[in-house]
C-alpha cells in the first residue's frame, strides 16, 4: 500500500472546494519546460489533492499550446498516483445532452501539432493504450457523479481534434456516423497517452456543453451558450471532485489493471545504447524502469 495522491486536471476554479486544508500554490520545474500554471495542493478528507488549471489561470493556453509533457511530469514529481481529467466537450448523441457528464473509456486521436511521447531517439518505448483509462478511477468518477445527482453516462469514445476551431458540419457528421464517436474535445490527447507512459492511472470525465454542429435542431456551435453551460458544469464538477477522496481512500494498492506498471516491458533500447541526456529527462516519469 502507498499513499494516494489525487491529481485533477481541469478548468480554473475547480480547486475552490469547501474543506480543502493547507491549500497552497506550488511551482514545479520540469525538463520539458514550464507546466500550464502552478499547482494548487491541499488535503481533503485525509487525502492529498493536486489541482492544475489545464489552460492556465485566465485561459492563456490554446489546446495545441498546453504543455502536456510538463504537466504530467510535474504531477509525477508531486507524487500523484491517480489523475482525473475533466474537460468540456461537444456531444454526438441525442441522449448525451448539454449538462450531462460522460465517463470516457476510448479515444480517437486526430491531433497533429503536439508532442505525444516522453520517449524518442536514444530511448525508445512502446506502451499499450488499448484501454487508455483506468476502470478503477472510472468507477469512482461514476459513483461520485451519481451521488451528486449528475446525469452521467458510463462509457464513450472521445474524438480529440486539434482545434482551436470547431468542426465543420461534414467533419461532425463523419465523426458521429462513420467513426462512431460519442463526444468531441481538444485536450485529452496526448494527455491520456502521456499519463500511461508515466504509469499514472487516468480517468476522463467529459462535461457536455453542446451538440457540436451535426444536430439539425441546434445548428452550429454557439460559444455564448457553451459558456453558460460551462458555468453549471463547473459547480457539478466541484461536487464530483469533492467526493473522490472518500471513495478512493488515503491508501492505495497496486492498480489491478496494470496502469502503474505500463513501462514494465515497454523500453526497447538497451542500456548501453540509451541517450544519457534523454534518460536524465525521463527521471520522474520512467525512473522506476530506467
Amino acid at each position: 500500500m502507498t499513499q494516494a495522491v489525487i491529481g485533477i486536471i481541469g478548468g480554473s476554479g475547480l480547486y475552490e472546494i469547501a474543506g480543502l486544508q493547507d491549500a497552497t500554490w506550488v511551482s514545479v520545474e520540469t525538463p520539458w519546460g514550464a507546466p500550464s500554471d502552478q499547482f494548487f495542493t491541499g488535503m481533503l478528507n485525509g487525502v492529498k489533492m493536486v489541482f492544475l488549471p489545464r489552460h492556465g489561470r485566465g485561459h492563456v493556453h490554446t489546446p495545441s499550446s498546453v504543455p502536456y509533457r510538463a504537466n504530467i511530469d510535474a504531477m509525477k514529481q508531486l507524487g500523484v498516483t491517480d489523475v482525473f481529467s475533466l474537460s468540456a466537450t461537444g456531444s454526438f448523441r441525442d441522449e448525451m445532452a448539454p449538462g450531462d457528464f460522460v465517463i470516457v473509456d476510448q479515444f480517437i486521436d486526430r491531433t497533429f501539432a503536439r508532442e505525444k511521447s516522453f520517449f524518442g531517439p536514444g530511448c525508445v518505448a512502446h506502451v499499450s493504450v488499448a484501454h487508455p483509462t483506468c476502470p478503477r478511477l472510472s468507477d469512482a468518477a461514476e459513483a461520485a457523479a451519481r451521488a451528486e445527482g449528475i446525469n452521467v453516462h458510463r462509457g464513450g469514445t472521445y474524438l480529440a481534434m486539434e482545434g482551436p476551431q470547431f468542426s465543420t458540419l461534414a467533419e461532425s457528421r463523419m465523426y458521429r456516423e462513420a467513426w462512431g464517436a460519442d463526444v468531441i474535445g481538444m485536450t485529452n490527447m496526448p494527455e491520456a497517452k502521456l499519463a500511461r507512459e508515466a504509469e499514472l492511472c487516468y480517468a476522463s470525465v467529459a462535461m457536455v456543453t453542446d451538440y457540436d454542429s451535426w444536430h439539425p435542431d441546434h445548428g452550429e456551435v454557439d460559444v455564448t451558450k457553451i459558456i453558460a453551460t460551462l458555468m453549471g458544469n463547473a459547480d457539478k464538477a466541484r461536487g464530483l471532485v469533492a467526493r473522490l477522496p472518500e471513495l478512493l481512500g488515503a491508501q492505495r494498492a497496486d492498480c489491478p489493471h496494470g496502469c502503474d506498471k505500463a513501462l514494465e516491458f515497454a523500453v526497447l533500447t538497451g542500456p548501453e545504447h540509451r541517450d544519457a541526456a534523454l534518460v536524465a529527462k525521463l527521471g520522474a516519469v520512467a525512473g522506476r524502469v530506467l
